[in-house]
This record gives C-alpha cells, structure tokens and sequence, in this order.
C-alpha cells in the first residue's frame, strides 16, 4: 500500500511542483498520465525516497520513506526512462550481481543468482558483454534485471520505454505488464496506460482525475485538445 497524505513538493525558489495531494494506491498496477511538467516524475519519487515532501508525508507498506530509507528502497525498486542512469558495472552479470550484494554476501552464489535473474529476462547469452554495446533495449532489460533482482514488492517505473523503438517499446512493456508485483508506471502511451486498473491524470501539478483508465485517457485527451485551442486563440 502507497499512501500519500497531504504530500506537496515546492522549489526552492518558491515554485509549487506538486500540489497537496492525498492518495491511496493498492491496485495491481496503477498508470499516471500528463503532460511534461505536470508533476508525474515528482509523485512517483516521493515513493522510494528520491525526493522529499515540502508538506505532509508519504507512507509504504506503512513506512516513511524518508525515515526508512533502507527498508522502503527493498520494498520499491525504481526504473528510470534512461537505462544508463542505473547501470554501473562493466559487463551485465556485474551490474546485476551488483544490486544483490546486501543479500547475497556469498561471491559466488551472488553470480549464480544474477546469471538466473539474466535468464530469466532473455539476456542470458550477453552475460559477459560491455554494457555499452547493448542496444537501447537491451539495457533496459538489463536495468529491469537489476532492480527485480532484490524481490521488491513494488516497481516503479518512470517512463520506461520512452526512448524505445517501437519493438522492444512493446517487449518491455509485456514484460513489465506480467510482473506478479504491484507496478506504478509513469507513460505518455496511452494504449499502455489502459491497461492499467487505476489511471491518475496529473495537470499543472495536481491529481485532476484519479479512475478507470479508458475513462483517464479520454479526459486527458480532452484536456490536450483544450489546452492546444486555448494555445491557439491567445
């Protein structure tokens, strides 16, 4: 369970980011629409931690992320739109075995187990190949590999296919779709947003609908077509 409890973001300079937001998400997997700058990478940070609310608080599993940091990042695995802001090791198997270091202290089963976690994914016969030489998609199978290895209850996943081609945008979106543990996905494609159980709307860095997703969908596409005639007329 994500609780956000009156949870806001405000910059530094003063700017509001994320407007005072109150929230319950259980669903099996819950998508977050909006346009750039509408607050949706912000709200799904608060849940692991990466950043902090100006006001109110958010809980996981019935912790502040901020005061158990360790326990909520082993519940929260988080996946990012570019795959090389969370690779790190040299070759495949290192980085994996690298996120299993607190739980594997055995060198060798820590490689057996990221050689399984690899298989698992599809990358077992690049186990031993640069990081750099794998494809875009490759890399994000490889990021994905990396923060399910620590068995997180929760993904989230901000843009994950993004800067994807078209196939392996759909590869990764199964793969992510057929996950037994409760995903959070931020997405501007929309087919993947339906096919969430709960769709939340953000605009101008507010909750502007919170439902079901076909239902989101069409609201947010009204929006677009308002904001782009209001654009228009001004």
């Amino acid at each position: 369970m994500i609780e956000f409890l009156d949870a806001s973001v405000v910059s530094s300079n003063g700017t509001r980011i994320l407007a005072p937001t109150t929230l319950a998400l259980a669903e099996h997997r819950v998508s977050i629409i909006g346009a750039n700058g509408s607050g949706k990478s912000t709200l799904v940070r608060l849940i692991n931690g990466l950043m902090t609310p100006s006001t109110g608080s958010v809980r996981v599993n019935g912790r502040d992320p901020q005061k158990h940091a360790s326990a909520v990042r082993r519940d929260v695995g988080f996946l990012f739109t570019d795959p090389s802001s969370q690779l790190i090791m040299p070759t495949a198997i290192e980085d994996v075995a690298l996120s299993l270091r607190r739980i594997i202290k055995d060198k060798g089963k820590r490689t057996s187990a990221a050689l399984d976690r690899l298989t698992e994914i599809g990358l077992e016969d690049h186990t031993h190949v640069s990081v750099h030489s794998l494809s875009g998609g490759q890399r994000q199978l490889l990021a994905l590999a990396g923060v399910l290895a620590i068995e997180p209850s929760i993904l989230v996943a901000d843009e994950p296919t993004t800067l994807l081609d078209l196939r392996w945008r759909a590869h990764v979106d199964a793969l992510i779709g057929g996950l037994p543990i409760q995903v959070i996905e931020v997405t501007h494609y929309l087919d993947a947003a339906k096919r969430a159980d709960r769709t939340l709307v953000l605009d101008e860095g507010g909750v502007v609908f919170d439902g079901n997703p076909r239902s989101a969908v069409r609201f947010y596409r009204d929006l677009m077509t308002r904001r782009t005639e209001e654009s228009g007329r001004a």
